[in-house]
């Protein structure tokens, strides 16, 4: 057995830090040792987008991220997208409940995620543009179509 290595990273603009393996993915540590459980496995293969974050502002898959290479990096999960301690939603949020856009729940985080992501990037996106977007974010409950509905009114404001 390797020996644990310190990981110490920025998590949702605060300092986080844990002892890890060096096989330890960053999902793992992420959900393990920080209690970001709003980080979803999934396939474990970098396929459904459930544990979708950002890593320095890209959006990845922690399951297939070493949880070493985010030392000294920043980390943003979904959960960053919550107002601090009102409990307001985030407008985008709202969007997803007007639309009908999240049922179970699973696939919800890596989709507000990419969504923001998209519209930091490509400003007033086509609906084509948006099921790109999401192209790796797999949802077997909705169809796909009430989650662009969503998107698309969220990012036309």
């Amino acid at each position: 057995m390797s020996e644990e290595q310190l990981l110490r990273f920025e998590l949702n603009g605060g300092e986080a830090s844990a002892w890890v393996q060096p096989d330890t993915t960053l999902l793992e540590a992420l959900r393990t040792h920080t209690g970001a459980t709003e980080v979803k496995n999934g396939c474990g293969e970098g396929v459904c987008g459930t544990c979708t974050v950002l890593l320095d502002g890209e959006l990845v898959s922690s399951c297939t991220v070493l949880a070493l290479q985010a030392d000294a990096r920043s980390v943003t999960t979904v959960r960053s997208l919550l107002p601090a301690g009102d409990g307001a939603l985030h407008p985008l949020q709202e969007a997803f409940l007007r639309h009908g856009a999240a049922q179970c729940g699973f696939c919800t985080a890596g989709m507000l995620l990419t969504a923001c992501q998209l519209g930091e990037s490509t400003p007033a996106p086509t609906r084509e543009e948006i099921r790109h977007a999401i192209a790796g974010n797999l949802c077997r409950c909705t169809g796909y179509t009430k989650i662009v509905d969503a998107i698309e009114e969220y990012l036309a404001q």
